[in-house]
């Protein structure tokens, strides 16, 4: 049976090329959608629908246990559901905060919390997250603190996810493109050389590459997609 794999995001602009990559790899993959996109991918037979809405606890583990009993065993999380937004430290509200932490940490976290049980009792599994360099770098972050904030927070649950998992063949990594090379991207930068950016398809391969049968012998891994940017 094909190796079967829940993916977050995956209509958006890196969730396609992710799609498309692990179809074509022969992946059977197990991808929320929202209200008025219940359709995504009909047309791709590797591609299972679930309603779902990740900033909520409740739905998202409904979610995963649907996946698990289509699937018999799902044997990674690949989590790209995420946002971004730009404000300085003095200039972020509350609010902002919320936004920003329920879009790129909640949307991972309730996921993984009931894939992490199940992992545990049926031999191990993977977690692929996306970070983002802002996280990593003050610099990068000063002009979005709430977005390197929620960021930040992917990197310590890895960090975590890999301490408990360490015995139970359960991984975390975290890939951290520069910049992605999209279309809201490029309108949002439009004087930049986006030759030097990120690719979603190469950001797509590398993660083929971790899920491969190489790429699981990989432990504690932060992969840095720069490029040039």
């Amino acid at each position: 049976m094909p190796k079967q794999v829940i993916v977050s995001g995956a209509t958006g602009n890196l969730g396609k090329d992710v799609v498309r990559k692990l179809t074509e790899l022969g992946y059977g993959l197990h991808i929320n959608v929202r209200e008025g996109k219940a359709d995504a991918y009909a047309d791709n037979a590797n591609v299972s629908n679930y309603l779902a809405d990740l900033a909520n606890a409740e739905q998202a583990e409904i979610f995963v246990a649907e996946a698990i009993v289509n699937a018999g065993k799902i044997e990674a999380g690949v989590l790209l559901a995420g946002g971004f937004a730009m404000a300085r430290l003095t200039e972020t509200t509350d609010a902002d905060i919320e936004r920003m932490l329920t879009m790129n940490f909640k949307t991972a976290f309730h996921i993984v919390k009931p894939l992490m049980k199940h992992f545990e009792v049926n031999g191990g599994g993977q977690f692929i997250f996306i970070g983002a360099r802002p996280a990593l770098i003050a610099e990068a972050g000063v002009g979005s603190f709430a977005y390197a904030l929620s960021k930040s927070l992917i990197f310590q649950m890895a960090d975590l996810i890999n301490a408990q998992g360490k015995s139970k063949n359960i991984t975390a990594t975290v890939i951290v493109p520069s910049i992605i090379d999209t279309p809201d991207n490029r309108a949002a930068m439009p004087g930049s050389d986006f030759n030097k950016w990120i690719s979603a398809a190469d950001m797509a391969e590398s993660i083929a590459f971790v899920l491969s049968d190489t790429g699981k012998k990989l432990r504690q891994t932060v992969l840095k997609l720069y490029n040039e940017a």
